[in-house]
């Protein structure tokens, strides 16, 4: 017998030994998949598409739902062209003579599909102990207590476990439940990854979370006790964190942030008094405004209000610039967006007029534009999931808006013009007011994008840089609210022009402000006069 023979069959019996008991150990080791399959009955509608012309059948549309297909749906089954002609085919008076096509219900069937439902995942939830937050200085008394509260929704099987590390430090918390002391920080914070384990076999998602944990000592009088607590996580379960913070991961300013981006706790705070001779014009040409006794009404030829105009409009113009506070304060809360960031915005875009008369194709308090329904639509996935089943199908809308057609994306920036549009000629002002209240949380909604935008805008500029890493809290708004105003092609050119000539790994607003093209320079006094 050959040994050498030999000696390489049992080299390759181990070998393929091993390979098969790490494949093994592989399959073990895979999570169960948290799915279930079903059985759902539904009626199949079977649809032919004619030409008026001859009555012949040009395709076969089925559909699961009652009425007329989508026009979607025609597209799917018989082409665009053919979808586009029935769409904008005009009901027939005469069949002898009416061009394009029409479809005609071919019948139904009762039909059975099977369905995977995903089953919902074990989570884990963050809040605090022995400290209740209050926004925005986040101050404890004493140094509190991190919980990791495990979730397991199926009703049969239960959390087993909580793990994680604390700065590369490992924990372990047997049951659902697991409390980690805080400990001082620097600036920065400190990074925390946790999971839960379930009875089910599988494991949650491994989140994360970035505390921060100052002295209030360092920061405040001499004497002052207490620390600045501030957590970032999206498991987060205590007060709202800042808009934002998330994006960008970044920290508010220790103690909280300047008055420009706070929001108060009552809106009698956001009150203001400004003269604003535009919005005096307005509310002068609606007649809500007794003139008579001024030498030219009132008005300017712009339709601005002249000097006697705005003396006359002064007290209506104050009411009107603070009836909408309440709601910028109560969408304030329910998006962490800075009351007062928005109604500072509202000032420069509108001042409080949301009807359109300067400038055409921008509606609302915040002039919404088409490249504005375009950022919030793209860069704001659950605004998009939640506003796009309105106007389209649920199957055009499932794969998120880059996903739509190009017609299909018009329609929908349509429709959201539509919705920031308040003119009015039957309304007593010339405005619905039950719109403009409506689209506030629009506007938020709209910023919320820029701050993603502005998140994938640095990542790229500085090439792979977090926002937080190289800018701050204040800053970052600034690049947001520039952003709104002037569009991600001028802010990307000045950020690049600072990157590139940059004596050090940060973006400053001063900096990025010197690279704006004479073009897009009139942003930095908008920016200014926000943050002012």
């Amino acid at each position: 017998m050959d040994t050498r023979k030999v000696a390489a069959a049992i080299l390759v019996f181990v070998l393929l030994l091993g390979v098969t008991a790490k494949a093994s150990v592989r399959v073990a080791a895979q999570e169960p998949a948290r799915q279930m399959t079903i059985v759902v009955p539904y009626t199949e509608y079977e649809w032919w598409m004619f030409a008026w012309g001859d009555n012949q059948i040009l395709c076969h549309i089925f559909t699961d739902h009652e009425g007329l297909p989508t026009v979607g749906e025609a597209a799917d089954a018989c082409g665009e062209d053919l979808a586009e002609a029935w769409f904008y085919t005009p009901p027939c008076q005469n069949p002898s003579h009416c061009p394009g096509v029409y479809l005609h219900l071919a019948g139904t069937q009762a039909k059975e599909r099977q369905v995977i439902i995903q089953l919902p995942p074990a989570t884990v939830w963050v809040s605090l102990e022995e400290c209740e937050l209050v926004p925005p200085e986040n101050r404890c008394p004493s140094l509190p207590t991190l919980v990791l509260t495990g979730e397991e929704p199926l009703p049969d099987e239960s959390i087993v476990a909580v793990q994680g590390s604390y700065e590369g430090e490992p924990f372990y918390c047997a049951g659902d439940v697991c409390k980690i002391p805080l400990r001082p920080t620097p600036l920065y914070g400190a990074a925390i990854e946790f999971w839960a384990d379930s009875s089910y076999g599988d494991s949650s998602e491994h989140f994360t979370a970035q505390v921060r944990v100052i002295d209030t000592g360092v920061m405040t009088a001499p004497g002052e006790e207490g620390w600045y607590i501030d957590v970032l996580s999206s498991q987060w379960i205590g007060p709202p964190l800042a808009s934002c913070t998330r994006y960008w991961e970044v920290f508010p300013p220790v103690g909280g942030p300047p008055d420009w981006l706070k929001t108060p706790d009552d809106s009698l705070l956001l009150s203001s008094e400004d003269p604003y001779y535009y919005l005096a014009g307005r509310l002068i040409s609606q007649g809500l405004v007794d003139v008579s006794m001024c030498p030219t009404n009132g008005l300017l030829p712009n339709g601005y209000a002249d000097t006697c105009g705005l003396e006359k409009a002064r007290p209506m113009v104050a009411a009107w610039q603070n009836q909408f506070d309440q709601r910028i304060l109560e969408v304030a809360r329910e998006t962490g967006v800075p009351a007062q960031l928005m109604k500072n915005l509202f000032a420069q875009e509108s001042q409080f007029w949301p009807g359109v008369f300067r400038v055409p194709f921008e509606f609302g308090l915040g002039q919404l534009t088409d490249k504005g329904a375009d950022s919030v639509l793209l860069w704001n996935p659950d605004f998009f999931s939640q506003f796009c089943p309105l106007v389209l199908s649920e199957t055009a809308c499932s794969g998120g808006y880059l996903s739509l057609r190009l017609k299909d994306q018009a329609i929908l920036r349509g429709a959201l013009a539509l919705q920031a549009k308040a003119d009015c000629p039957d309304c007593p002002a010339g405005v619905n007011l039950s719109n403009v209240h409506f689209t506030v949380m629009l506007f938020a909604n709209t910023l919320q994008a820029g701050c993603a935008q502005i998140s994938r805008t640095i990542y790229t500029v500085t090439n792979g840089h977090m926002p937080g890493t190289v800018s701050n809290y204040e800053d970052l708004w600034r690049f947001t609210i520039a952003n709104y105003h002037a569009g991600p092609g001028c802010l990307s050119y000045a950020m690049h022009g600072a990157w590139d000539n940059r004596s050090e790994d940060r973006l400053t607003w001063p900096e990025v402000s010197n690279y704006f093209t004479d073009t897009c320079k009139g942003v930095i006094p908008y920016v200014d006069e926000i943050t002012h």
